[in-house]
């Protein structure tokens, strides 16, 4: 499959703003509602996250939107239960809280990097979809995004970060080491999509090469699935099925970003 062209900055900048302009009405319609909204974004280093959640905030009145971005546990937090330093930041009524990584550290860097035991990892994936479950029964609406770059694309933008001295603090060793365990990595998030992409809480995954159009289409997918009222139908319409797509991976992805 060719590959989609990457989209205009005069167009992205247009939807952009549009889409900012209904994530203000999604933050008023939370806030009048009582809704409590998690948003997940994982994906491989340099996926892209970190600039999605940029734009998802950015013109969001604070006091009610929060970006959370743990760092390494403490030894306090060492000896608690896993989930527990997350649970401490979901949302109050009216909060949109948005995860700059998740407890789905575990999954991934955590697995493949060897900084969790085997019994840990397993029990991990058994404990993840009940806890969602229970956080969707009590009313949380739960989004889990995944932003999926190729290998080649991860490298260049490993470059670009090494060359841009106000963007050398984002590579660290742990980054490096992501290109020599590709695979390791793509194989811990292929079973992490088999034991936690649930029907309950899905995963969404965000095609993230481009990422001006990822950011767009993660906003399109958010707001689509959302009953806020005075909704803009035809600029939340879902994104095109090879950008935006549920587990597992197509047919046409795993050849063109998954080849050793």
């Amino acid at each position: 499959m060719a590959r989609p062209k990457r989209i205009s900055g005069s167009y992205y900048q247009q939807q952009k703003e549009l889409l900012q302009m209904e994530l203000l009405k999604v933050q008023d319609w939370a806030i009048e509602n009582s809704e409590r909204i998690v948003i997940l974004f994982e994906g491989r280093d340099a996926a892209g996250k970190g600039g999605a959640i940029k734009r998802f905030a950015e013109h969001l009145n604070p006091r009610g939107a929060r970006i959370v971005a743990l760092g390494k546990p403490s030894n306090v937090e060492q000896g608690q239960w896993y989930f527990q330093r997350y649970l401490t930041q979901l949302p109050s009524a009216g909060e949109i809280v948005m995860f700059d990584r998740s407890w789905y550290n575990r999954a991934g860097v955590e697995k493949v990097m060897g900084y969790t035991t085997e019994e840990k990892y397993r029990l991990f994936l058994e404990q993840a979809p009940e806890l969602e479950r229970l956080l969707i029964d009590d009313g949380i609406r739960l989004f889990k995004y995944w932003f999926a770059i190729s290998r080649k694309e991860q490298q260049a933008r490993f470059e670009a970060r090494r060359k841009n001295p106000l963007k050398t603090w984002k590579l660290s060793p742990v980054d490096i080491a992501a290109q020599e365990k590709w695979e390791h990595y793509s194989e811990a998030r292929d079973k992490m999509f088999q034991l936690t992409h649930t029907t309950h809480s899905p995963w969404t995954v965000i095609e993230a090469n481009d990422k001006r159009a990822a950011r767009i289409n993660c906003m399109r997918h958010f707001l689509h699935h959302l009953p806020y009222p005075e909704k803009n139908k035809k600029l939340v319409k879902l994104p095109d099925d090879t950008q935006v797509y549920s587990p597992p991976y197509p047919a046409f992805r795993r050849r063109a970003d998954d080849k050793k």
